[in-house]
């Protein structure tokens, strides 16, 4: 059995972001996502090859779409379901608090 807490057992992400793998299946990957700051580096874009369910549980992000005018901000209970190859990039997160993520991808 494996077991955690979303919150309190949080990697320290002051000088990069952190990516933890809570599951993996042939089918899917549930991945923790903790950032404290850190933007997608100028210039880079995620470009994925499956599709990505995401929430924000804690702090605050803003992610920008490829071919979209503006900015996405996102509180916590906010999700978003990022179809496999839209390219997308994080544009910020909170630098005052960690912001904390779950990633699914599958498909």
């Amino acid at each position: 059995m494996k077991t955690g807490n979303l919150f309190t057992d949080t990697p320290e992400a002051r000088h990069k972001e952190i990516v933890e793998s809570l599951i993996e299946t042939a089918g899917f990957t549930l991945e923790r996502i903790v950032s404290h700051g850190q933007p997608t580096p100028p210039g880079e874009w995620y470009d994925q090859q499956r599709d990505e369910w995401v929430v924000l549980l804690s702090g605050a992000a803003r992610l920008r779409f490829e071919g979209e005018a503006g900015e996405r901000s996102l509180k916590p209970g906010d999700w978003l379901l990022i179809p496999a190859r839209k390219r997308h990039r994080v544009e910020w997160t909170a630098p005052d608090e960690q912001t904390v993520w779950l990633a699914l991808h599958h498909g």
